[in-house]
């Protein structure tokens, strides 16, 4: 009876103890155990976690992306993706809380419920830093192969649309935010579009900052980018305001070559500003700009 009391043993230690060390945007965190209860509130984070197959316990109470709405069902309302509700974190007692972009400031606060990582993403190098997450999400949760699959198909996506856009011009990236508008270039928080694409940029001197530089349509009318990149804030959130299709309708904007050829495109707004470095939203993203161009002459 002793070798199989021993292999029960084994067995019972080899899925209570799991240690996994991942990589947040402020370093290295050990984990020492499968989280089974997590919550989340950064939708980068749950767009991946939802594409691995991880169903979380608790979610912000707006999810802003419908693909994500049928995460709601059986999970619990913790706050929303600014402000976690630490009194319903307390009540759901999770093993893990998942923080990034505009709730990365609450890490602390959270951490005195549970261990608490920061996953926020942006710039560059976004797409690298989202299939860090993934493999990072996969060792986490014994979902290694499956994390390998979806960057091997992340991958050949990328590849495709970066073959879809060579040779066909510059782009300048835009957002709407009701009638107001500002541009992103290189090395913005939208500045992966450019440097994961090889796609060039229809002017590179704009300040780098985290809401664009306020442009006006003087600007984009001198700019004349072969394709204008349109990111409608007001339709990502909800707002009500204004949509970027009557924002940039007028005599100026329609004086571009990208207006003139049809070459402007509207990217998923919730995907590219809400959820920047989802894997599905990404992969979103890169299907649009990919069927755009790849339908230019």
């Amino acid at each position: 009876m002793r070798p199989l009391r021993l292999l029960i043993i084994v067995g019972l230690l080899a899925t209570t103890t799991h240690a996994a060390e991942i990589r947040t945007a402020r370093g290295p965190v050990d984990i020492p155990e499968l989280p089974e209860r997590v919550a989340v509130f950064d939708l980068a984070a749950l767009d991946t976690l939802d594409r691995l197959g991880i169903k979380p316990a608790g979610v912000p109470q707006k999810l802003y992306l419908p693909q994500l709405e049928h995460l709601k069902s059986g999970t619990k309302a913790v706050g929303d993706i600014f402000e976690p509700d630490l009194e319903a974190l307390s009540e759901l007692a999770p093993d893990l809380i998942v923080l990034g972009g505009r709730t990365s400031p609450k890490l602390d606060s959270t951490a005195r419920v549970a261990t608490s990582v920061d996953m926020t993403m942006d710039g560059d190098d976004l797409v690298e830093q989202a299939k860090l997450r993934l493999a990072d999400y996969g060792t986490l949760f014994g979902k290694q192969a499956e994390a390998e699959a979806i960057a091997m198909e992340l991958d050949r996506d990328i590849e495709a649309t970066r073959a879809a856009v060579a040779g066909k011009g510059k782009a300048l990236i835009v957002m709407t935010n009701g009638p107001k508008v500002t541009a992103y270039g290189p090395g913005s928080r939208f500045g992966w579009v450019h440097a994961t694409l090889d796609l060039p940029p229809a002017i590179a001197a704009v300040q780098q900052a985290i809401h664009g530089e306020v442009v006006s349509f003087e600007f984009i009318h001198k700019t004349n980018p072969d394709w204008l990149l349109v990111v409608d804030r007001a339709a990502a959130i909800g707002s009500g305001e204004q949509g970027a299709r009557a924002t940039l309708d007028n005599e100026l904007v329609a004086g571009t070559t990208a207006w003139k050829k049809g070459q402007v495109v509207y990217l998923p707004a919730a995907d590219f500003y809400i959820a920047a470095g989802g894997i599905q939203a990404t992969q979103r993203v890169l299907a649009t700009i990919r069927e755009a161009f790849s339908a230019a002459k």
